[in-house]
């Protein structure tokens, strides 16, 4: 039958599939009600491409299977496993261990959407390919994951992937990308709808209130034509109980069947279409499986080879849904016992839908399943595996233990409120709590939520945990005091993690809780020096970042802590190997810390692709908290480097994201970046309000960390303003706080901001103190700070000859470092001394956007086309897409000479 009234739809359809016929790919997600056409629609457009002039990977899940793990993945895919081996190796093993090909251990759930991607990119290099995946509220969700994950990025490959799904039951996953919504048929096309499907003579003569009443739903047109109360009810929102009246029609329609025939339709909606388990089955209950032919002679399903197929979902739901209870179990019981020793999934879910009563077995076989799903990282199959089970164990402890499982299972598949609402359940906020528990909720708290509140119940997980455990979540805790900028409970977690250290017998508990001290001791004031570098040695010594994820942000929290030259390359080394290992969720943490480090450096470029790429991973990946930390350093790196405009962007965005979260650490970063931006432009009076409001609210909060107060800068602004007095009295508290801290870092900065105020006479020795303290930092561009100031005071002494050394040392810097307006001042400056420097064209790396800079550096240290890709979870055509563009701003033509600019420019 001719698919009718809708043109339009059958237009965007066929125009992704041209555009991916002409190597531009992309996404659409088809919604409706049951029985609009959505499937009829993907078949017509399916069928409009010529043959051979693309392949199609197609899956349309049964609900039975919506609880086995990627079982809608595996039946996608299946026709591009054989190029398996063909993507990177961490990604294949990702990917076949979730499919159940090969054994391994549980990678990121996202690490599977990024092998999808590999995988549909490699099976695209043989010409276009249209995937779809048809029904997909009854698709399993690791699945759903992994083809959004994939659907996100395909736009550079032939590839176009069509999703189909009812509106009201769309998954989350699925949501936010290009969708059409498909209504009624308009009365025109209903009319035609109905006179190819009866004639005109034999159409209902009330047409026009069986078109009021389906609302235009062309299966609800059809079905509900020749029933007595079709036209019953009709008016606005009647087609909201479509399914529900479709659902009974077609119960009315098994009615029709013999008792047997009913039966068998009955176990092959359970037995997910698969014709030899239904036979089976229907062996086992003593009924018939001859059943099926009478189903298949009322028109209500059809025999395809192996598979039993219902002329539409809503009569499968009927066959399953109008059965009594016990005839259901005793079919889920023959299911399962046809399935025993073949398929041990499958097996628990028909034994548990058969089971009515407490029973430790068959609760045993659940949390079996729900740690082999784990493992393949189908957390949300876990998660309901384990609850299932927690509902049918015996004994309370066993059932107590298996709900904390499941609500660890449904966190770590993104399904925060299931994991808290099982929390709950098990464990009342307000009643006795175990570590594993608190600690879970906490955990949920401060990476989505409130870090005040995760600091809580962080201090309470302590109390109920081990010694290493306890050192671990006082670690923990202490991170999430930093977030805060809470001094108090900084002072109260660093007494408690003082006093928990001499009792860790762990080497990992340990050297991350010497790292927590030290950092606490920093940001209290303290000289954590010793602390710091033993924390540094210990780290490298003992941490295992793949075997211990909770470590890594300490990894390089401790080197950027320490802030000089010397400590902690070992540990940067290894977070840099680690970095294309681990998954995609933990990358956004990771990420950030190392930017945060590049950033102290002349790696602007690096840091710069970091922060967006860990911002946009974040954002995909719902991690708000890591999102607004990441915009808050990449405000205040593009407030360093002169991009004004997207500075002030950041800044902002991210600030509204941290005040949401109470996240202090984030919002003093907005405002210093901020501030420094109006420094550098010579809006000396905001850079004083700004900073000034930065510097006061950090004095009143008592945080004692003068590498995160802005006194030096402050210092330069008032002086701008003509408030000397102002300025000396900022240099010398800053000096005073520097001299606690004791690092050569905040040294160099107090004696510039000395420098700044001292007279003619003093000020020489004041800047030869800083250039030998930064001698001793990796901080090029506070280093530059200090040769422009340092200039500037000689001019402004009549030295103009001299100045020009410190001068063209500060240009020479902040050009390399891509430091805009601060160039642009140095430039000035020298102008005054009577030296003309023409300004610098952006060229280089640094013409270049943050992913285009990625895909350069990944490809010039020797990684293909395809290992670049996956490192950055994209396709190797976006790969190919990047680098082209990057060829032609650098000027280049190979990979030989692509590494050779790189060198070159550092």
């Amino acid at each position: 039958m001719t698919l009718l009234g809708r043109a339009a739809e059958q237009e965007t359809v066929s125009r992704l599939l041209a555009s991916a016929r002409l190597g531009s790919g992309g996404v659409l997600t088809i919604i409706g009600e049951p029985g609009v056409g959505k499937t009829s629609l993907l078949t017509e457009a399916l069928a409009g491409v010529p043959p051979g002039d693309v392949r199609v990977l197609r899956a349309t899940p049964a609900e039975a299977e919506g609880n086995l793990p990627f079982a809608a993945l595996h039946a996608l895919v299946l026709p591009a496993l054989p190029l398996l081996d063909d993507i990177p190796a961490p990604q294949a093993a990702a990917l076949g261990t979730a499919l159940s090909l090969r054994h391994g251990g549980g990678p990121d759930r996202f690490a599977i959407g990024a092998a999808t991607l590999s995988l549909l990119s490699r099976f695209a290099e043989d010409g276009p390919v249209v995937v779809v995946l048809d029904d997909v509220q009854w698709a399993d969700q690791p699945s759903v994951d992994a083809v959004a994950f994939a659907a996100r990025r395909v736009r550079n490959d032939p590839i176009a992937i069509l999703i189909a799904g009812r509106s009201t039951e769309v998954p989350e996953p699925v949501r936010g990308l290009p969708t059409i919504e498909l209504g009624g048929l308009s009365p025109e096309a209903a009319e035609q709808l109905l006179d190819e499907a009866f004639g005109s003579a034999g159409r209902r003569r009330d047409a026009d209130g069986l078109y009021r009443s389906t609302g235009g739903n062309p299966l609800a047109l059809l079905e509900l034509a020749g029933e007595p109360d079709a036209a019953d009810d009709a008016g606005a929102g009647l087609p909201r109980t479509l399914p529900d009246r479709l659902q009974r029609t077609f119960a009315r329609r098994l009615d029709a069947l013999t008792p047997d025939e009913r039966t068998v339709a009955m176990v092959a909606a359970m037995a997910g279409d698969d014709l030899r388990l239904t036979r089976a089955a229907c062996g086992r209950l003593g009924v018939d499986p001859a059943g099926l032919d009478g189903a298949a002679g009322a028109g209500l399903i059809a025999i395809d080879g192996g598979h039993v197929r219902f002329r539409h979902p809503l009569l499968r739901a009927a066959a399953y849904g109008s059965a009594r209870p016990d005839l259901r179990r005793r079919a889920h019981l023959a299911l399962a016992d046809e399935l025993a020793g073949v398929d041990a999934d499958r097996h628990a879910w028909h034994l548990a839908a058969a089971t009515t009563s407490l029973d430790e077995s068959v609760a045993a076989l659940l949390a079996a399943l729900g740690d082999r799903a784990g493992v393949r990282t189908a957390f949300t199959v876990a998660s309901t595996a384990f609850e299932r089970a927690a509902r049918l164990s015996p004994d309370r402890g066993d059932s107590h233990e298996r709900l904390i499982a499941a609500a660890h299972a449904a966190w770590a598949g993104g399904q925060r409120v299931r994991a808290l609402a099982l929390l709950d359940e098990v464990e009342p906020p307000s009643g006795p709590a175990t570590a594993t528990g608190t600690e879970l909720r906490a955990t949920i708290a401060v990476r989505s939520g409130s870090a005040r509140e995760g600091l809580g119940l962080l201090e309470r997980a302590a109390e109920l945990a081990d010694p290493d455990q306890r050192v671990l979540i006082l670690a923990q805790a202490w991170h999430a005091c930093m977030y805060l900028a809470d001094t108090g409970a900084m002072r109260r977690i660093d007494a408690r993690l003082a006093a928990a250290l001499p009792f860790a017998t762990d080497p990992v508990a340990r050297a991350v809780g010497l790292a927590a001290s030290g950092t606490a001791g920093v940001l209290l004031g303290r000289d954590s020096t010793v602390l710091l570098r033993d924390a540094v040695s210990q780290l490298a010594d003992h941490v295992d970042p793949l075997a211990h994820p909770a470590a890594l942000p300490w990894l390089l929290l401790a080197p950027l802590f320490l802030r000089d030259a010397d400590g902690g390359g070992e540990l940067r080394s290894l977070v840099d190997r680690v970095r294309a290992r681990v998954g995609v969720g933990a990358l956004p943490n990771l990420l950030f810390h190392v930017a945060r480090d590049q950033a102290t450096t002349n790696a602007w470029d690096r840091a710069a692709a970091n922060y967006d790429e860990a911002a946009r991973l974040a954002r995909e990946t719902g991690q708000g908290g890591e999102l607004a930390m990441s915009l808050a350093g990449l405000a205040c790196l593009e407030a360093r480097s002169g991009r004004a405009a997207q500075c002030r962007e950041h800044a902002a965005d991210a600030l509204a994201r941290c005040q949401e979260r109470s996240i202090r650490f984030g919002e003093i970063w907005c405002e210093l970046a901020v501030g420094e931006l109006a420094l550098s432009e010579g809006r000396s009076a905001e850079a004083v309000a700004r900073l000034g409001a930065t510097a006061a609210r950090l004095d009143e909060d008592e945080v004692g960390d003068p590498d995160l107060h802005p006194g030096p800068d402050l210092v330069d602004a008032l002086l701008r303003t003509g408030d000397s007095e102002g300025a000396a009295e900022v240099a010398r508290a800053f000096t005073a706080a520097a001299a606690v801290n004791g690092r050569p870092w905040t040294l160099a900065r107090a004696d510039r901001a000395l420098g700044l105020i001292a007279d003619d006479e003093d000020f020489e020795a004041h800047f030869a103190s800083a250039l030998a303290h930064h001698r001793h930092t990796r901080d090029e561009f506070e280093t530059a700070r200090t040769h422009l100031t340092y200039g500037m005071r000689l001019r402004r002494a009549g030295r103009r000859v001299d100045a020009r050394t410190p001068l063209r040392a500060a240009l020479a810097s902040f050009d390399e470092l891509g430091a805009r307006i601060w160039a642009a001042n140095t430039r000035t400056e020298l102008e005054a001394t009577g030296e003309h420097v023409p300004p610098r064209e952006a060229a280089g790396p640094g013409a270049l956007t943050p992913q285009e800079l990625q895909v350069c550096l990944l490809l010039a240290e020797g990684r293909t086309t395809r290992e670049a890709a996956a490192a950055l979870f994209l396709s190797p055509k976006t790969i190919e897409y990047h680098l082209r563009k990057a060829y032609t701003k650098l000027a280049i033509h190979s990979r030989d000479e692509l590494a050779t600019a790189l060198r070159d420019a550092g």
